[in-house]
C-alpha cells in the first residue's frame, strides 16, 4: 500500500489533480495506521505487552490530525 500511496501522489502531481491528491494522502495514512496496529499486535503478543497496541495507536495521532488539518483548511503540497 505505501507503493501505491506514492505512485499515486506522483500521478496526482503530474495531472494536477486535487481529488487523486486527496486520495493518495489517504492511502499513505492507511498504511501508517495498519503498520502500527500490526507492531503494537505484534509486541502484545510476543512479549505481553497489552499497553503496546494503545501506545501505537497513539504514536499515529500526529500524522492522522496533520493531514486531517491540512484537508479542512484545503491546503496541499505543489
Amino acid at each position: 500500500m505505501p507503493f501505491l500511496g506514492w505512485a499515486k501522489l506522483r500521478t496526482a502531481t503530474a495531472l494536477g489533480s486535487g481529488a487523486l491528491r486527496a486520495d493518495a494522502y489517504e492511502t499513505v495514512t492507511c498504511s501508517w495506521l495498519s503498520l502500527t496496529t500490526f507492531a503494537g499486535l505484534i509486541l502484545n503478543a510476543a512479549f505481553g505487552w497489552w499497553w503496546a497496541d494503545p501506545v501505537a495507536a497513539l504514536a499515529i495521532v500526529p500524522l492522522a490530525v496533520r493531514e486531517g488539518l491540512e484537508g479542512w483548511r484545503g491546503e496541499h503540497d505543489e
